[in-house]
């Protein structure tokens, strides 16, 4: 695991907040021997923060807290596309990022990012209802309304609420290893990482009862990648034709079914380098990549790293 130095999250509350936004981060990074990080709950001002849906929120920090944060949630809130957030607050997110904060917008928390204008330029998304309004309000930002998060370094976005648990994941993943978020996603009962591999994905329904029986094929998928998998081989899983299977697939998941194996696989290769003694040839031969140098390829393709350089960076800290 990287360095065990205790991680500062800030999760700020603007007026009109959505409770479950501003709770997914909270109860994601809350402090506990397997995750080290410490969370406060802050707003423009110490005191009572007028939320959304009925709840309000009594925040014993301001904006002091952005200067003390590692990493600031923006959770969403009601009416995003009316007024810019307090300057204060805008002011603070831009002094936040100077100083190398990464900031991490959940849902219409991206048009309170976008006031900074650290978004200009960049890919970002937002809750699908409101990703016309934010492009309409800032054309400079790429919007990206089929995909659940963007991670753009210093600054990143998701999708609706849901995504916050993706995003969050996503950055856990990112700090303490796959084999820590894996954790956090049992914890939560949440998937470990929406459909077992690196990028976004796109959320398009499927109609019942094929989503339900694309699902159990990817479980199934998922304890069995050591083994030969083939799209004919899942596509008989989930009783339907190769082409059909290979279809709906891409659209429930963003990728091509192959696309998503390889991705798991490596996933898979990740949690055993962090957490086994095992060599990159045994590894390569438990995750269904043959060869060692199999792996090392699609690792240096998927993740800009060697299998060797990644074990290094979990087993001696960044």
């Amino acid at each position: 695991m990287p360095e065990s130095r205790l991680r500062r999250v800030a999760v700020l509350v603007l007026e009109g907040a959505k409770p479950l936004d501003v709770g997914i981060p909270a109860q994601v990074f809350t402090t506990r021997a397997s995750m080290p990080y410490e969370v406060r709950v802050c707003g423009p001002a110490p005191g009572l923060v007028t939320g959304g849906d009925g709840l309000s929120y009594h925040v014993a920090d301001g904006l002091d807290a952005l200067t003390w944060a590692d990493i600031v949630f923006i959770p969403g809130y009601r009416f995003p596309d009316r007024d810019d957030p307090p300057r204060a607050v805008v002011a603070a997110l831009l002094a936040a990022h100077t100083r190398g904060t990464r900031l991490a917008a959940i849902s219409t928390g991206a048009f309170a990012l976008a006031a900074t204008g650290l978004l200009d330029g960049k890919r970002a998304t937002t809750h699908w209802h409101y990703t016309r309004a934010l492009a309409a309000k800032h054309p400079g930002i790429r919007i990206d309304e089929n995909v659940l998060f963007v991670d753009e370094g210093g600054v990143l976005t998701s999708a609706g609420a849901a995504s916050g648990i993706d995003l969050c994941l996503h950055i856990l993943r990112g700090d303490l290893g796959v084999a820590a978020s894996n954790h956090a996603a049992r914890r939560l009962v949440a998937a470990p990482y929406r459909s077992g591999g690196q990028a976004q994905y796109v959320p398009r329904s499927v109609a019942e009862p094929l989503g339900e029986r694309f699902a159990a094929t990817r479980e199934w998928a998922l304890h069995r990648l050591g083994k030969p998998l083939t799209l004919e081989t899942l596509a008989r899983h989930a009783a339907v034709s190769p082409r059909t299977f290979s279809r709906r697939f891409v659209e429930d998941t963003g990728h091509t079914p192959m696309q998503w194996v390889l991705r798991a696989r490596i996933d898979m290769a990740r949690e055993l380098l962090e957490r086994s003694q095992r060599s990159v040839e045994q590894i390569a031969a438990d995750v269904g990549l043959g060869t060692g140098a199999n792996l090392r390829l699609h690792f240096q393709r998927i993740l800009g790293t060697t299998p060797s350089d990644y074990r290094r960076t979990f087993a001696n800290g960044e």
